[in-house]
């Protein structure tokens, strides 16, 4: 696989540090999570699934588990010794707090010069916000996201996703592969600084025109991704179930009225309202594609639009989601040998595909394996034990 021989150290918990390191265990990588006294606090998050959390299950799967207190001289010493031997170290505390550990990047460069040190934090390591507490929602609410998650009622609405998490996830993901390429040619580590508002405001590229063209906020149903466009939108069926138009290009604003209005009259002036900017402009299509949509249900929409060529999807619920032909097909849906079910592989290579090991481990499992891996004795690791160095429970 294209990540076998590459050794990590993740220190990072609940979501995207965890998550980019499973992405690398799924791709080869040996994985091994130093976990607080307690564990991960996502073993004890969420659903379970035969015992064991759907959240942790599919953000641990196929990496070891070690515990070591960082706080005793034994348990620092061992810190440092394995760091010795990986590639990559990941952490996610808040700013300050590793070097009050002395586990900081110079503390781990000293040991390891060519170490890839990834930090990841809610606002980064420098600027003013650098200590504030954050996670996911807050992020998005100070970076603009929920402004603009705006619901029917004109209100900020809750976001469904944790698009902050998940962007410093991929973000991290991208820096780490990246300082792994360059080391291959220059022998160099580096420190990787990932904020999570950076990497979700990195991933506004296409929402900015308001504020960078007109100096001005958004009013997200007048915009074009938002509600502003009719063919971009979320239309009611006659059973109470939707649809949306996911698709503003004028070809298949074409092949849709062409398919839903008979009037040459109409659908021409509507075909020309398409053009216009979203927004009010474009008042006149939302209201026939409504007065349409909502005259037929969900079912025979399916078949009706099955014959043209425009961009639209009905509006599944979560688990409808999961269970669709085309997801299973593309083994994003996988069920390991118990039973349990775990999200899939999203990048699939033609040569040396990801093989995810589906075991999970207990807390502190391999931590006694991977002190006798870095050359401790089983008397000195009974020592480090009695001394507290690490707890296997």
């Amino acid at each position: 696989m294209k990540l076998e021989g590459i050794k990590v150290l993740d220190l990072s918990l609940f979501l995207p540090g965890p998550h980019f390191t499973m992405m690398m265990a799924d791709h080869g990588a040996e994985v091994i999570s130093l976990e607080p006294p307690g564990g991960e606090p996502v073993r004890h998050v969420g659903l379970k699934q035969q015992g064991e959390s759907v959240w942790f299950r599919n953000v641990f799967r196929g990496k070891k588990s070690i515990n070591l207190n960082l706080k005793s001289a034994e348990g620092k010493a061992a810190f440092f010794k394995l760091c010795q031997s990986v590639d990559v170290m990941v952490e996610a505390f808040r700013p300050g707090v590793v070097d009050r550990l002395g586990i900081g990047y110079e503390d781990v460069k000293a040991v390891n010069p060519g170490i890839i040190y990834c930090a990841i934090s809610a606002y980064g390591q420098t600027g003013p916000k650098r200590l504030s507490p954050a996670h996911d929602l807050s992020i998005q609410a100070d970076s603009g996201a929920v402004s603009i998650n705006e619901g029917p009622d004109g209100q900020p609405a809750q976001p469904a996703m944790p698009v902050a998490d998940m962007a410093g996830s991929l973000m991290a993901f991208s820096g780490v592969l990246m300082a792994i390429i360059r080391k291959q040619q220059t022998g160099l580590g580096d420190y990787i600084d990932i904020s999570m508002q950076d990497s979700l405001v990195a991933w506004y590229a296409n929402v900015m025109g308001p504020s960078f063209a007109e100096q001005r906020s958004p009013v997200p149903k007048e915009e074009r991704s938002w509600g502003g466009a009719a063919m971009y939108n979320i239309y009611k069926t006659a059973d109470s179930q939707y649809l949306t138009l996911g698709g503003s290009e004028l070809k298949f604003a074409y092949n849709l009225l062409t398919a839903l209005c008979d009037d040459d009259a109409q659908r021409n002036e509507l075909y020309e309202c398409c053009k216009l900017p979203p927004g009010a402009k474009q008042s006149k299509v939302k209201d026939f594609f409504r007065e349409k949509f909502i005259s037929k249900s969900l079912a025979q929409w399916t078949e009706i639009l099955a014959n043209v060529d425009v961009c639209w999807a009905p509006v599944r619920d979560l688990h409808a989601a999961m269970q669709e032909a085309h997801l299973q097909q593309r083994e994003m849906l996988l069920t390991d040998e118990k039973g349990n079910s775990h999200l899939g592989v999203p990048i699939k290579y033609k040569n040396e595909p990801a093989a995810p090991t589906f075991t999970l481990p207990k807390f502190s499992e391999h931590t006694k394996s991977t002190l006798l891996s870095i050359g401790y004795s089983e008397n000195e690791i009974e020592e480090m034990l009695i001394k507290k160095a690490f707890l296997t429970e």
